[in-house]
């Protein structure tokens, strides 16, 4: 016995395939977050090992302009490290947004597929009341004859 088919098939199908580019961009903007959180620390780090030579090194330095050169770096690395932390913040923001619609995608197919085997178990039950009401026909049938 061929099964009725879904009515709404291509919509749920439509909603699948959303959901799966969903996943892909959820995931790559949770790639992207956690490279550059990867980023900063490296340079958090970095920072602090030439902080850390720096000190070592200022007793021995003479000239003024070795002193500006540092001071300019560190300068110029903490503006990286705040550039970095807006980016990180940012990067944030779209995981959060991206993770939403891939919820909303989950939500909107879940919907169709219990829609879906709802409408299977309703066919499944009228099929089995008119197999039951078929045989009870025939059933009948044979006790008028048999009489």
């Amino acid at each position: 016995m061929a099964g009725k088919t879904f009515e709404l098939e291509q919509v749920l199908t439509y909603r699948r395939e959303m959901e799966r580019v969903r996943k892909q961009e959820f995931a790559t903007a949770r790639q992207q977050l956690e490279y550059a959180n990867h980023e900063l620390k490296r340079e958090e780090q970095l920072v602090d090992l030439l902080t850390q030579e720096f000190q070592r090194c200022q007793q021995e330095m003479q000239c003024i302009d070795d002193l500006r050169m540092y001071s300019d770096f560190f300068g110029r690395k903490r503006e990286e490290i705040k550039l970095q932390k807006e980016q990180i913040e940012q990067l944030d923001e779209v995981m959060n947004e991206k993770r939403a619609e891939l919820l909303e995608a989950s939500k909107d197919k879940k919907v169709l597929e219990s829609l879906k085997q709802k409408k299977a178990e309703e066919f499944k039950q009228e099929m089995a009341t008119k197999e039951r009401n078929f045989l009870d026909e025939i059933s009948i049938q044979k006790k008028v004859k048999t009489s």
